[in-house]
Parts: C-alpha cells; structure tokens; sequence
C-alpha cells in the first residue's frame, strides 16, 4: 500500500520524551477521511503510554485521542462527509463490526477494537498512530461531525473526558430528578459536572478540598461535600442515584458507597487496578447498592454527546498549548496544575 511521511511528535521508548518525528499514514481508500488536525487535546492515558505505565505500550508512540479538525480528502465511498467539513475522531478507529457489541452500537467493548494510537492498523501493520500529527486518516464510520457553534479547542476533550462521563449517565438514566455526584474536580470531573448538570440533576462534588467549591458551583454543581469532613459525609449518606468517580489513582472508594441511596451506583471511570482498602460488601447488600465501571461510548453515542454539547453550548475548561511545551504540560498534569485540560494548537507543528 502506499504511504505518505507526516511530521508528528511521539515517544520512542518509555524513558524519552516526546519529540518530533516523521511517521506513514496510509493513502485514502473508498471508505476514508483525511482529517488535517487542528486541535489534540493531552490526556493522562497519553502520559501512560508514553511511559508504558500499564504494560502494553508499542513504540513508536504517538500520542493523541481527542482529535479535531477538518476535512482534507474523502474516500470514493464517503457519503456523510465533504471536504471542509469540521470533524472529530476520538479514542478509537476501528472494531470488528460484527460482534454483538458492535451490532448494539457499543465498539468501545469490541474485543478487537482498534485505538487511535497503540493499536494495530490492519493496513499498514504498523502501530496506529494519534493526534500529535499533522493529519489523520479513518474510515469514515469512526468520524464525528462537529457543531459549528462550539470552539474547536473546548471541543477536543469532549472526545474522551466528555465521554468517559456521559456513557454512565446515560446507561443509569440521569434526568432532572436524579441527585449525581462527582468524586474529583479535574478533566473528567469537570466535564461530569456540566454533562449532569444540563441533564438538569442535582449535583453535588465530592472533593478533599474546600478551595474548589466556588470553581464547582461555577461549573453547574449544587453543593460541594468535603470528603474529608466526617460529619458532611455523614449527613451526605443513603443519598445519591449515581456517582462518577473520576478519581485517577488508587483510593477507598468504602466511603462513598455508604453516600449512595438504595438502588444507587457507584461507576468508576478515573482508576484501572485492584481496589485498596478492599470494597465493604456490607453497604451494597443491605441498601442493594452496586459498584460499577465503564470507559468511553460507542460511536453513536458519543455522536449524540456532541450533538447535546451543541444544543446547550458545552464546552472543556482549556488551555492551549504549542506541541513543543508538551513534555511540560505533562510535567504540570502530574501535578493536577491545568484547569482542566491541556489542548494542543496543532498549526505549532
């Protein structure tokens, strides 16, 4: 197949930053679009690959999953897009189309989905390379149309924060009468906070520090319970249909289970690994309480986030950043120093 060299910036082994380097798209086939992209917006899972912190990294890698940007070129077979389109491309790029995942429109649980980097592109074989290029090229049934009312820069984290929070809100069927909370103010936390709040439920954020109760109320919460305080946790218990923790790192999440009223769900979106302390099955029996997980949407469903981002004018906290301050943002991100996301203006490449 034949290839074209694209400038990019990626991580050639876990102990390098990330650097320029040229990397092979794919020509366009029938079935795809060549995004040129203008905005990538910097994810914690962008730092994990880059240093392999879950295990299965593949180098190079180009990091990049919260893509948006316009169309280029269009495939023989496109239908649903035209040159100059405004596009997104999330955290995937491929699933296997058939199995009964796929068919229900949930590609993100496809045993053989592809993701925007790290993955294997069944084209080239080769690793699949992100965002932290000049363009993209996917088939057209992973693309994403953009509301032209939303900047682009505040859109690009709708593309994995907004729909890390939005798939559990719509599988529990928050509406206006639901009190959600949100455990963590920062990426995904944030995007929780707007997602529930136009949802028109009560929301409340669960956070270690008081200094953040104005920037959530700012947001759309509620009320803010310092989880730290033993008796505003004591008086916030048996109370909410549905929690989203985003928290990123190992935490008892025992204290928040006893906050959920009978029937409610805890849903942990920000951590992967074993539970420390281990989970208290005492409170989830006697109030039929449940503990539960999810990751990012399908296609249509992440379609439809953006659609209701456009409708009610939602955007991500931001700030843009040239892609040669990114090793920088990553230092800063350990250090929770953004409100709320890092967003790469791609023209600095």
């Amino acid at each position: 197949m034949n290839t074209n060299v694209v400038k990019a910036y990626g991580a050639q082994t876990s102990e390098s930053d990330v650097l320029p380097m040229d990397i092979k798209r794919r020509e366009v086939m029938p079935k795809d679009v060549e995004i040129d992209i203008l905005f990538c917006g910097v994810c914690h899972s962008d730092l994990h690959f880059v240093k392999n912190d879950w295990g299965f990294s593949v180098y190079p890698v180009v990091p990049g999953h919260e893509i948006v940007g316009r169309v280029k070129n269009v495939g023989s077979s496109v239908s649903r897009f035209k040159v100059g389109d405004t596009v997104a491309v999330g955290c995937l790029v491929d699933s296997c189309r058939s199995c009964n995942n796929c068919k229900a429109d949930l590609e993100q649980y496809c045993p053989e989905w592809v993701g925007t980097y790290g993955g294997h592109d069944k084209h080239l074989d080769l690793p699949t390379f992100g965002g932290y290029s000049e363009n993209v090229i996917v088939e057209e049934h992973f693309v994403l149309s953009v509301p032209d009312n939303l900047d682009m820069a505040g859109v690009a984290p709708i593309l994995c924060a907004g729909i890390t929070t939005w798939s559990p809100l719509r599988h529990w069927n928050v509406t206006a009468k639901s009190k959600v909370a949100v455990v963590g103010l920062g990426g995904l936390g944030h995007m929780a906070i707007k997602l529930a709040h136009a949802l028109g439920a009560e929301v409340t954020l669960f956070s270690r520090s008081p200094s953040k109760e104005q920037d959530a109320k700012d947001l759309g919460a509620d009320k803010v319970v310092i989880s730290t305080d033993a008796k505003q946790m004591e008086e916030a218990q048996n109370y909410f249909d549905v929690i989203i923790d985003t928290v990123p790192y190992i935490h008892d999440i025992n204290p928040y289970v006893a906050t959920l009223a009978t029937n409610g769900t805890l849903v942990l979106v920000g951590y992967l690994g074993p539970l420390d302390p281990m989970l208290n099955s005492v409170p989830m029996i006697m109030g039929r309480k449940q503990v539960a997980g999810s990751l990012i949407g399908g296609i249509a469903e992440t379609q439809e986030l953006l659609d209701f981002c456009g409708e009610h004018n939602i955007t991500s906290e931001v700030e843009v950043i040239a892609i040669q301050d990114i090793n920088k943002a990553y230092d800063r991100m350990l250090k929770s120093d953004v409100r709320y996301r890092f967003v790469i203006d791609m023209a600095s490449l």
